[in-house]
């Protein structure tokens, strides 16, 4: 037998002489492989999963680890160990061998999560489990039970200047006690944060969004990046105020009721907590971290900022650094030593929400230029590329989401989502949520319809305008048919009879003014960087990611652009809080880029109403849509179309 074998670590390339009968574990170390362990080797967690692999010009079997012993026979955790796998922390190397370490071995791993619109999802959590056996007092060695675990961390897994969180110390003697000496603790930064009795390799954290609207939860295991459940509700500060400048408007004339707008935000999640842990099988001890995107005065009511600045140019804020804040200081009812960390605002009206997006979507990343809009009631925009990136924020109001709109209500069952007219006979075939058949199919229950969405109110303005009801001043005109009602000096159309759903002329023009303020906002970015197209536009937030992204160019929501360029971003705010939860390189990464990112303020920009007027038409006074008339046939702008380029 040789004193040291070559081993070889895929797929990291990673290789070295190590002692003969060194573990796998041990030979990961000493050469820097990224080998996951939270018992610490002693064959209990499972994480350390390894398998024999193979390289040209090097003969590697599994006979080059030695024959499984009892720890493997004996294991029994939570991650099965499978045909053809071992424990890198019982197998031992007795010859030149190539091993290769899976994905679900690997401490910063990516985890590849389509479902949540995002790939290569990173897994770096910013708080660590360690399993340590613990040496017993007697009265040759009086130093104190923290002293001693404090110890046990430094010899066992070279951890060095550790301090105990103040709760931590209460539960100690009875944690070492209940384990027979034997406890796992969790290490965020220098902070033992958690200590429970022997081993355990469980910790939680949630991703929240927290919208003007809705409030959507994502409860994930920190280690594997496993979405284990999700949940939402219904902002309740909604009843303060439909919009973000009614509820600051109600914080001005309340005495006090900034406190009330934060403890019904925080009640909200602390429920929605609740309810993912249930739904997962779990419990509240088992979150150890929180992340938190919003806008800014929803981040700042969470807090616990008065919003009172934000209300009013400059439109200061509190901070828009990252910000980690004992959970328990914020009221959320999880494990004690939890702590919530807030994305970076990037200034004004732009918030933590905007920065999740941008973490999620990464312009920053990529040369193509990009165009991200989360589309609410606070519309949020940026434009750029590697090379530089903008900002800007355009007070859209509620009309996208069913508010201003005489049959208009919230995405729900009964709601109209999608509209088709018959240019010539003015008939519609309608969508509704809740029903997977259109009016026109059999089944269709006509009946359950309750009124008109946010997408629905999109769709069937752009039908009207194509089918010439509508004319690009957004004026219901008369065609001639009964669909077409008179009200007084203006006319309406008869989307649904029974129950009577109508598209008023104040209808279309709540959305013109809504549209034309988000537009506006695109405008100036693109004036900044003297484009007049971009490579690639992207629909975020709950609305975004519903409305049909043609339709969405159709109206002049966005500007032109290649239509298969065109698509939606899903709750991108959403997947960038569960990036930074997971990962403390995507924390630092958001954190960089959000200070590089220029902000341009909408309010005080004097050719944002020449923009905003242009934007009144449909799809835009002077902008052409040539590759939109690809698709579909939209009459010329009047004047000569302009031109951004410098």
């Amino acid at each position: 037998m040789a004193d040291t074998y070559q081993v070889v670590f895929t797929p990291s390339g990673r290789r070295g002489k190590v002692p003969a009968e060194s573990t796998v574990l041990d030979a990961a170390r000493a050469l820097g492989v990224d080998l996951d362990s939270v018992c610490g080797g002693r064959g209990i967690c499972g994480r350390c999963q390894v398998m024999v692999g193979s390289r040209p010009g090097m003969d590697s079997k599994p006979e080059r680890l030695s024959p499984p012993g009892a720890t493997e026979a004996e294991y029994h955790g939570r991650r099965p160990l499978l045909a053809g796998y071992r424990l890198g922390c019982a197998a031992h190397i007795v010859d030149d061998v190539v091993i290769d370490v899976p994905s679900e071995s690997q401490v910063h791993r990516q985890v590849v999560r389509k479902r949540a619109g995002v790939d290569n999802l990173p897994v770096d959590p910013v708080v660590r489990l360690y399993y340590i056996e613990v040496a017993e007092p007697d009265l040759a060695s009086p130093t104190g039970d923290a002293d001693r675990v404090l110890l046990a961390l430094a010899g066992q897994w070279n951890l060095e200047e550790l301090s105990f969180d103040a709760h931590v110390l209460t539960q100690l003697q009875p944690a070492l006690r209940n384990g027979k000496w034997t406890v796992t603790v969790a290490v965020r930064t220098n902070r033992i944060v958690a200590i429970w009795p022997g081993f355990r390799d469980r910790a939680l954290g949630v991703a929240f969004d927290i919208g003007s609207t809705t409030i959507a939860g994502h409860l994930c295991d920190l280690f594997t990046g496993a979405v284990l459940s999700s949940n939402g509700r219904m902002n309740p500060q909604i009843g303060f105020g439909e919009d973000l400048m009614s509820r600051v408007s109600y914080v001005m004339m309340n005495e006090g009721g900034e406190k009330r707008l934060t403890q019904v935000v925080r009640q909200a999640l602390n429920e929605v907590i609740g309810e993912l842990v249930a739904e997962a099988g779990m419990e509240r001890d088992d979150v150890l971290e929180i992340a938190v995107v919003g806008n800014p005065i929803m981040h700042h009511l969470f807090l616990g900022f008065d919003p009172r600045e934000l209300g009013t140019a400059p439109f200061a804020l509190v901070t828009t650094a990252a910000l980690d804040t004992p959970a328990a200081a914020l009221e959320l009812e999880v494990n004690p030593g939890a702590s919530v960390y807030t994305l970076p605002c990037i200034a004004g009206h732009v918030g933590a929400d905007a920065a999740g997006a941008v973490l999620s979507e990464g312009p920053y990343r990529r040369s193509p230029l990009q165009l991200l809009v989360d589309v609410g009631t606070n519309a949020e925009i940026v434009l750029g590329n590697e090379d530089r990136l903008l900002a800007a924020s355009s007070p859209t109001g509620p009309a996208f989401e069913g508010a201003q709109i005489s049959s208009g209500q919230r995405a729900a069952p009964g709601a109209i989502e999608r509209v088709r007219v018959d240019p010539q006979s003015l008939a519609p075939r309608i969508k509704v949520i809740g029903q997977e058949m259109w009016s026109d199919e059999d089944g269709f229950d006509g009946s359950a319809v309750t009124g008109i969405c946010g997408s629905g109110i999109i769709e069937v303005i752009v039908e009207l305008f194509l089918a010439g009801v509508i004319t690009s001043d957004g004026v219901i005109v008369d065609r001639g048919s009964e669909r077409i009602v008179a009200q007084g000096r203006t006319f309406s159309y008869r989307l649904h009879d029974k129950p009577e759903v109508l598209i008023t002329q104040n209808d279309v023009r709540a959305i013109q003014l809504a549209k034309a303020a988000l537009r506006a906002g695109c405008d100036l970015l693109m004036d900044e960087l003297a484009v007049d197209y971009v490579d690639q536009i992207r629909l975020a937030g709950a609305f975004g990611s519903h409305i049909d992204p043609i339709y969405a160019m159709a109206l002049g929501l966005v500007p032109d652009c290649d239509p298969d360029k065109v698509s939606a971003a899903g709750n991108a705010a959403g997947v960038g809080a569960m990036m930074a939860l997971l990962s403390g390189e995507s924390r630092r990464e958001i954190e960089a880029v959000a200070r590089t990112i220029e902000k341009i303020e909408t309010a005080v920009e004097p050719r944002f109403q020449e923009h905003f007027v242009a934007a009144m038409a449909i799809p835009h006074k002077t902008d052409r849509y040539p590759q939109l008339q690809t698709m579909l046939d939209l009459p010329e702008p009047t004047p000569a179309a302009r031109s951004r380029r410098r």
